[in-house]
């Protein structure tokens, strides 16, 4: 049961519902909004009935439209948000300071909004929230690099993390993680849609978040390696699922550098479709 209710009250049979839903379930000829006799499992749960709905007479799935944040205005300028994007940098040098977790799950639960296939909203964010436990799963990671090596496990195109696990381990030079004070890494069911992009997105939607906190990111890539190819216990260790795919790691805190300006586009690439 997807718990569809209208408050006759509230509602102006404006039928603009009926008219958004993306499969059509709602009967735009009955006197008050409704499913479709047998047509229930074809919801895809998007809500947008509830979102669009102006005097929030709609519920749908057990959802409060009073609970919902109002769309008054257009909140963000563009000028602002595209200034944003383009001066955004990858952030290598970080400052110590550890963020407050509260703050942290503020930006997470936002970029719980992102979007996903399907409207399925099953990314995992699997977060260190002190440097301490950042410092277990470092050293987790650098001795997952030392064991493969040593055990010739080490695949020749990543031979050079172990040149990485030997700096860190000689010098305390921390390539892989950069001393940043926390790590951020998305996972999604194997069996959802799109849990690769689904992952990808909701980085990005915490990335740009960040951000405008003036909070630094760096996608890291090589982290990743380690925990897909080399060592993919290591996911079962930090609480991720066996059965979800491993999306993408993002190191985040306060940045220990500032740019005084954005780099300069190699230009776009783009190709109009014009088909004959």
């Amino acid at each position: 049961m997807i718990d569809f209710i209208i408050d006759k009250e509230k509602c102006t049979q404006c039928g603009l519902c009926a008219a958004d839903c993306p499969t059509l379930v709602i009967n735009p000829k009955s006197e008050y909004p409704e499913i479709k006799e047998g047509k229930e499992a074809q919801c895809i749960k998007c809500q947008h009935c509830l979102a669009i709905c102006p005097t929030a007479a709609l519920s749908i799935w057990g959802k409060n439209p009073e609970d919902s944040i109002p769309v008054n205005k257009n909140i963000v300028e563009p000028e602002a948000l595209s200034q944003l994007i383009k001066t955004r940098r990858s952030i290598r040098k970080f400052k110590p300071d550890e963020l407050k977790p509260e703050f942290i799950h503020e930006l997470l639960e936002t970029a719980a909004y992102a979007p996903t296939g399907h409207n399925k909203n099953m990314v995992m964010f699997s977060v260190t929230e002190t440097k301490s436990e950042l410092s277990k799963l470092r050293e987790a990671v650098y001795q997952a690099i030392k064991d493969a090596n040593a055990a010739g496990k080490l695949p020749e195109r990543m031979a050079f993390l172990n040149d990485l696990q030997r700096l860190w381990e000689s010098k305390h030079i921390d390539v892989l993680f950069r001393d940043a004070p926390h790590v951020l890494i998305t996972s999604a069911p194997k069996n959802v849609a799109s849990p690769d992009a689904d992952c990808h997105i909701a980085l990005s939607y915490f990335e740009l978040l960040a951000n405008s906190y003036n909070i630094g990111t760096l996608w890291n890539g090589f982290i990743k390696m380690v925990l897909k190819i080399i060592a993919p216990e290591l996911g079962k260790q930090i609480g991720i699922p066996e059965d979800h795919e491993l999306g993408y790691i993002l190191l985040f805190g306060k940045p220990a550098v500032k740019y005084a300006r954005s780099v300069q586009s190699e230009g776009l690439h783009l190709n109009r479709i014009q088909l004959s």
